[in-house]
């Protein structure tokens, strides 16, 4: 109860409370408004906090099974905050601009990534110098231009598991091929927004810089957490197999040992029993001989 009492304080602090005015607001917001002051609609923080927890529960596990999450914040006050926690847990992100079909249309996107890294690795091999000073520096500025809208997805190879969005109303193209996808969707609602758009709604002021600080490093934390988690279980896995193995080299030569350990004594006392005229051994009897002796 004291971290949640905290974690509430931080909030308010951060002022994640303040909606959007009266006559913007979405009447799906209804069960998440507090109270209006001076015209403006006041999030309830008890939700906020609870879905909140959810959200991160959730978006922890998605990490520690090690499925990636994509992180979607074009807004001005957004995309530099979430671009850097994005970084910070190797996750993709989206903070420039939503590029149509950037998952609906994947393969597509997929070569784009490919002709950016291939012209990064002509700039930096020397392979580029046999161009012209001109057709160097086309090549530079198409390069800077691809990685300001694809470095963010350079690394995935496949579709993300879920999508992290501040303002779904912003991000609505994001959002819409992430459901046409089946991609879960984790996202900042504000009170001029429909909470029901995604699986996953945090009520928060999605418009001040210190408020989607405060959500996206909590969420950031509970994806390390994940992160965490699975290297962990992954060192563990590993240690019980080197402990197997271990445990069954000595066994293997526990039963080489005692193999040949008996049939060393075989051998001894099959030897013992040949040569033995006793107990059981076999004795040759003398016969007599027929022959008579050679007269004179």
């Amino acid at each position: 109860m004291e971290n949640n009492t905290s974690l509430q304080q931080q909030l308010l602090e951060a002022g994640v409370h303040f909606g959007h005015l009266k006559k913007k607001w979405n009447p799906k917001m209804l069960p998440y408004i507090f109270a209006e002051k001076k015209g403006i609609h006041i999030i309830d923080l008890n939700k906020t906090v609870d879905h909140l927890q959810e959200a991160a529960a959730a978006l922890k596990q998605i990490a520690k099974s090690g499925k990636k999450i994509m992180f979607v914040a074009t807004k001005k006050q957004a995309k530099e905050i979430v671009s850097e926690c994005a970084k910070r847990v190797n996750m993709p992100y989206a903070t420039e601009r939503w590029l149509g079909g950037m998952l609906t249309n994947f393969n597509t996107v997929r070569k784009s990534v490919k002709k950016m890294q291939s012209i990064d690795k002509m700039l930096n091999d020397g392979s580029a110098e046999s161009l012209t000073k001109k057709e160097r520096l086309t090549l530079s500025r198409d390069k800077e231009k691809m990685e300001k809208v694809l470095g963010g997805i350079a690394q995935l190879s496949r579709l993300p598991a879920a999508l992290f969005i501040v303002d779904i109303g912003v991000e609505h193209i994001a959002l819409a091929e992430a459901k046409r996808l089946g991609i879960s969707t984790f996202g900042v609602v504000d009170t001029n927004c429909d909470p029901n758009k995604v699986d996953f709604s945090i009520p928060a002021n999605d418009d001040a810089t210190k408020s989607i600080a405060i959500i996206a490093n909590f969420i950031t934390a509970a994806i390390a957490e994940g992160l965490v988690e699975r290297q962990a279980s992954k060192d563990e896995d590993e240690a019980h197999q080197h402990d197997d193995n271990n445990e069954n080299e000595a066994k293997a030569r526990r039963l080489e040992q005692e193999a040949q350990a008996e049939g060393g004594g075989r051998g001894r006392r099959g030897g013992g029993k040949g040569n033995s005229t006793e107990g059981g051994g076999i004795t040759k009897r003398r016969v007599p001989s027929t022959r008579r002796p050679a007269t004179k």
